[in-house]
């Protein structure tokens, strides 16, 4: 299936774009493009869920991109404003995310158009019960391993596995990733894309400026990623000085002091979290979240959703690296303005894909029903995406005249090329 061109959203767009883009970089046949401009298979579903007395029917997708390189892999979003588009756009990126990750993975998505918010636990319930039961048929361990994303969290994961295993009549930890411990979870996996956003961040500022210390970054987005990232560049030493949320920005030129918020307030909601941020600093706070991006900060997090760096707001970016938390945040325009000032982006396939290498290694600990120690998956995690950085920022060394997307995005094109050559698809 795939959307007419009416039907497209500027988000798959630009992804379809910077796809196209990679293939004719890294000079594979263009029959490339026709395989990866569109997913294999897309499910489109009806959930009834009972609200005040009623029955209200939400709208779900799994969009299942390309298994070339093993079973799907990609989150499910709840979101007032997820299309389809959107779906398919995350899911292409899924794909290139888990390759570039040298995952045994495809790339596959999935979501809800609802507001969470606006559910009652039970109705929360009984909506994430409702999609599993819609998508099983083409969801388990070794075909297609479902996350959370925007919205989700690791107790909608918990009955979307109890759910599935009430379907498969046996316990199933492994078609779900990012459970609470209790339920064959990994306690890393909940800070694990912060974390590796916060490493990509360090060795990125060691690459391009010999050093890490004494650096300052500024986090647009205080959600779940958001605020890791901020909790762990303060513990590896660099200043956050900036954070914004949908409410507005808080800013201390000398430093905000997060983590021991940020522990202490696991399951506080942003807003929340963020006033309290504001009085334990004494930091000053205006009703802009965009004001974030004008912040004089040596490194830039942009943590929210997609398209938050823009033709019309790139100008009031300040910082000399972009470190890209959320999926799709900086469009193609605007990234080329970027460079042409030597800003030096640093893709979100690279950069935020500890979430995913984290819930590799939570799905291969329950394939084995075994377990490692907090401490154990850290380090495990923090290689791979060290050396991840490195295979990528070596090749946009070599290549003058690429961004580190493209590099990024040509490393990862080729190992499904090969994988899709091998197998006789191409």
């Amino acid at each position: 299936m795939m959307l007419s061109v009416t039907q497209m959203n500027a988000f798959l767009g630009n992804t379809l774009q910077l796809l196209r883009r990679s293939i004719e970089l890294g000079g594979f046949p263009i029959e490339l493009y026709e395989f990866l401009s569109r997913p294999k298979r897309v499910l489109v579903v009806s959930i009834p869920v009972r609200v005040n007395g009623g029955v209200v029917f939400f709208e779900g997708y799994r969009v299942q991109h390309n298994d070339a390189l093993g079973p799907y892999k990609g989150g499910i979003r709840f979101h007032p404003e997820v299309s389809l588009a959107d779906d398919m756009a995350l899911a292409t990126i899924m794909t290139l995310k888990n390759s570039l990750a040298g995952l045994p993975y495809g790339g596959a998505k999935g979501a809800v158009r609802v507001d969470p918010k606006r559910l009652s636990p039970r109705e929360l319930e009984e909506l994430s019960r409702g999609y599993v039961r819609a998508i099983a048929p083409l969801i388990g361990e070794e075909l297609d391993i479902p996350a959370p994303d925007v919205g989700t969290n690791s107790q909608i994961m918990a009955w979307m596995v109890d759910e599935y295993s009430k379907i498969a009549g046996r316990n199933a930890p492994a078609v779900f990733t990012a459970k609470p411990p209790e339920l064959w979870g990994n306690p890393v996996r909940e800070y694990s894309t912060g974390f590796g956003v916060a490493v990509t961040a360090v060795y990125a500022a060691k690459a391009l400026w010999g050093s890490a210390e004494g650096k300052t970054a500024a986090i647009q987005g205080f959600g779940n990623v958001g605020r890791w990232t901020a909790y762990w560049l303060e513990k590896m030493g660099i200043r956050v000085v900036a954070i914004s949320d949908i409410n507005g920005t808080v800013y201390k030129k000398g430093g905000l002091t997060t983590a021991e918020l940020v522990e202490k307030n696991r399951n506080a909601r942003g807003p929340d979290l963020l006033a309290q941020i504001a009085k334990y600093n004494d930091a000053s706070m205006v009703q802009d979240p965009s004001a974030v991006f004008g912040v004089d900060a040596d490194i830039l997090v942009p943590a929210a959703l997609e398209n938050a760096i823009t033709e019309d707001n790139v100008g009031s970016v300040r910082a000399r690296l972009v470190v890209e938390g959320a999926n799709g945040p900086t469009t193609p325009e605007a990234e080329k303005a970027l460079y042409e000032r030597g800003v030096v982006v640093v893709p979100d396939v690279l950069a935020n894909a500890g979430g995913v290498v984290m819930s590799y290694l939570e799905w291969v600990e329950n394939l084995q029903w075994l377990m490692w120690d907090e401490e154990e998956t850290r380090s495990r995690l923090e290689r791979i995406m060290a050396e991840n950085f490195r295979r990528v920022h070596q090749r946009w060394i070599q290549e003058k005249s690429w961004t580190m997307r493209d590099a990024a995005y040509v490393i990862a094109v080729e190992r499904i090329y090969k994988a899709m050559k091998a197998r006789g698809w191409i």
